[in-house]
Formats: C-alpha cells, structure tokens, sequence
C-alpha cells in the first residue's frame, strides 16, 4: 500500500528548501584525504560536516538525533537515529534496522569544466545543479532525511534508522571498517540497507544497481637514471622510462583490445545478470551513444548488451594520472629519469580484490626491463558486491515505489563503479536485502568536469525511498 499524497508532496517542498543549501555544499572544496593529506587543516571537510548536520538537527522529525563520531586518524562520520515511527514501525522495535548511507567527501577539481561553470561553482540550470559532489553523493544525507520526514509526515511507518554519512568513500573508504567496527552495537544486524551513491541508465524510472565492480590502484614508478639526459645523446642507447612503463603494463592489458589478462579477474557473469543486460539493451539500446566520443571514435564494441557488460562484469585497466611528464610547451629534448603512472583496475564483481591485487603486484614487478627500478606505492583494493536476490516484499515494493514516483517500475541494471562499503556490508551482513540507486545519470559525469545532480530524479528517489520505508515497516 502506498503512501498518501501528502508525502510526495512534502518531499517536493522540503526539496524547494534543499537546493540552496546543496549550493552552499557544493562551494567547499572538502576533496577526499588521498587528494589532500593536510584536509584537517584545512578545514574544509569539518565544514561539510557541520553543514548537513545542522540541517539534519533542524528536521522536525520524531524520535531523531543526530552526531559525530571521531576517531584516531580517521575522517569524521555523520550517525544519525531514528526511532521507529507509527504502528507498524513501533511493532518491529528497536532490532529491526534501516541503515541509509551516503558519503560527503568529493573527488578533486579536474579541468575542462564548460565556460561558466566550476567545480565550486554551484549553479542551477534547467534541471541540472552543477558543481562537484552534488550528485556524488552530498545530496544523499538531504534525501535520506527528508523520506523519513515525509513518512512521518504522511502518518506512515517506519523501523528504526540508522544515517550514516561517511567522508572518505572517494578515497575507497579507508576509514570506514573502523567506524563500522565503533558502531556494531548500534547498527546491529540492518534488514534493509539503502544506498543512493549510485547512478541511472535514464531519468524516466527508478535503477536498481545489482553490481558494483571491485577496484584495485596503485602508483607504478619505473626508474632508469639518476637525471634527465640530452635525448640526442643518449635515446637507443638508455631506455626510455616510459616504454619499459608501457611495457609493464602490457602484462596487465592487451593493449590492442583493452582485455585485462590476469588470471584472477577471469570471471563467470552470472546467468541472470547476462539476462538483466539483454533486457536493458532490448529497451534502452546502446548506452555508449550517450558519451561525447570525438568525431569518428566509438566504444570497443557496438553491440549494446557488451556494452552494459564490459563496463559492469569485466575487468578493465585505467591510467588516470602521470608524474614525470613535463607540459609540452615546457618539453625539451630531454630523455627523463622517471616514468610515475597512477593505476585504476576495475575488477569484476565477484573476483577477489586481494587475490587480483598480489597478481597484479606480482606481474609488474618481477623481472623488470633492464634491470630499472620498478615500484608500486598505494597498493589499496575495494571489493566488489553482487545483490542477494530481492525478497518478494521487496521487489514488489520496489516496483510499486517506482510507479509512484516515476510512472514507471523499476529496473536493474549493474553498476561499473566501486562502492566499498556495500561490499563490506554485504559480507558483515548476509541476510539483509540491499537497495542501491541513485541519480547519476549517463551524461551527468561524476569525478570529472561539468558534474551535475539531476533535481528531478533527486527528489523522485527520495519519494521512492519514503515509500520503501513504510513498506518495510509493514512486510511481516
């Protein structure tokens, strides 16, 4: 049964109050602690904090509170509770927990934001809210709260919630087991666990992530002189750094295919995750159209269910930053000393990151190219997640959920991005149903420039979570 219309409604106004306060978030450069070490000092990521969590101390929600946890060396986390409401709620008591997560921290500036446009620039255009962390994920805390208002608002039900915001996913959470560890007493054993960090192939109805991919990184530096060396003088002679790099990582990659050639991330696609992707592809057709690919460039396969499962299910290899380069305007004939290449490999959902990440180590560093210094620095894994099967109060509630606030029900699709926590949830907690969303869509553009919360679909996922609360509290 689905709430009333009053809890739509509330989320839409309660949204009019949101949007200038995700502006005031957005300008706080609070970058996650691997892209700023000295983020204490600087101060930024404490005002993120206390930003939210004075909105959420001023929700006028029943049963809430709202805190900090600190530990040793570790970045903060948000825990919001809230006692269980209405009938149906108060029936399950205090055992039966939601757990809500999101994260505030924010991937870096990155260049080539549109003219009028900037990382810490918030601005409303249309439907789209530009600026960094905005969709990843700082509007997650505001959606969270605002369905369990809305829900409380309705007169509906709903179990006790536990909110937790952390500020260190964009670094693959590092921080975070500690705090799970911290919290055990309070989180207890969560039936449901609800995650808006996650995106959408469209605007037009709610997506259900099924997967997430794993990650392992990792800075590889080949070393092959003590100084830069005139290149007339000594190219053919001495190695070039960076082609005993690119030598490297052909261990790792066929370059001619982008096929990832270790052995542990050679994985079976489960059949029913084949299925769901045929499915989408026979709806939504090739998902790579929606990327701005240069004139005459395509992605590495024209046929749309690969499409959806080589950015879900397989391996693939990234370089996404270098050190040792000069600007080519800067550039001189100069043979360089040193080769830095920062490393993302996305694994497959069900390979295991450690197993991949000792492989992985393993083939770059034995037996280097004339006998150069080769090392690997920030070795970090994060696992993967593939969904438990949806419960049928669930799947029902989720499709129900969707009509209401799109027009549409829900669909499932895997995820090509790294969540670690659901991973780490998903092992500490077997028997909980799990629902990932969220609303970056295919053009929005997470991590890179021109980054964009579409506020319309923010403010339907929190509508669609509003009503799996209240479905939640009356499945027995």
């Amino acid at each position: 049964m689905a709430l009333d219309r009053a809890a739509t409604d509330h989320v839409n106004q309660v949204w009019n109050e949101i949007v200038p306060v995700l502006h005031d978030y957005i300008k706080i450069p609070n970058v996650s602690e691997a892209f700023d070490p000295d983020w204490r000092e600087h101060g930024y990521m404490q005002q993120a904090v206390e930003l939210i969590c004075d909105w959420c101390a001023a929700r006028p929600i029943e049963g809430i509170s709202v805190g900090i946890q600190e530990l040793p060396q570790r970045s903060p986390v948000i825990v919001i509770e809230v006692a269980p409401f209405g009938q149906a709620g108060a029936e399950l008591g205090l055992d039966d927990t939601v757990l809500l997560y999101g994260h505030l921290d924010k991937q870096p500036e990155m260049e080539g934001w549109r003219d009028g446009l900037g990382p810490w620039t918030p601005v409303l255009d249309g439907d789209r809210l530009y600026g960094r962390g905005g969709a990843d994920d700082g509007y997650a805390a505001f959606a969270s709260l605002t369905a369990i208002e809305a829900v409380q608002a309705a007169g509906g039900s709903h179990g006790r919630c536990v909110v937790l915001i952390e500020a260190s996913e964009e670094s693959g959470s590092p921080d975070l087991p500690a705090h799970v560890e911290a919290l055990a007493d309070r989180l207890g054993s969560p039936s449901l666990v609800v995650c808006l960090d996650s995106g959408c192939i469209d605007y037009e109805r709610m997506w259900v992530t099924t997967s997430l991919r794993g990650l392992v990184s990792a800075v590889l530096t080949v070393d092959i002189v003590t100084a830069g060396l005139h290149s007339g003088d000594v190219s053919g002679m001495v190695p070039s750094s960076f082609r005993i790099a690119r030598s490297l990582l052909s261990r790792i990659e066929d370059e001619a295919t982008g096929r990832v050639l270790l052995d542990t991330c050679q994985t079976e696609v489960p059949a029913d995750r084949v299925a769901q992707a045929d499915s989408t592809a026979v709806d939504i057709g090739a998902i790579a159209d929606h990327y701005p690919f240069v004139d005459g460039a395509g992605p590495t396969t024209a046929d749309a269910t690969e499409q959806l499962l080589a950015r879900t299910w397989r391996a693939a290899l990234s370089v996404v930053g270098a050190d040792g380069l000069p600007p080519t305007s800067r550039a001189g004939n100069v043979l360089r000393p040193s080769t830095s290449l920062k490393l993302s490999l996305r694994l497959p959902p069900n390979a295991d990151p450690q197993a991949v990440a000792d492989e992985f180590a393993a083939a770059l560093l034995a037996d280097p190219p004339y006998g150069a210094r080769v090392t690997l620095s920030g070795l970090e894994t994060g696992p993967g997640w593939n969904s438990p099967a949806l419960a049928p109060w669930l799947e029902s509630a989720l499709d129900a959920a969707s009509i209401v606030a799109f027009g549409e029900a829900a669909r499932m699709f895997g995820e090509g991005g790294s969540i670690p926590f659901m991973g780490m949830l998903g092992e500490r907690f077997p028997e909980a149903q799990f629902v990932i969303t969220g609303a970056l869509g295919p053009d929005a553009n997470a991590h890179g420039p021109n980054e964009y919360l579409h506020v319309p679909t923010a403010r339907r996922l929190t509508i669609v979570v509003a009503e799996l609360l209240d479905a939640h509290a009356r499945r027995a």
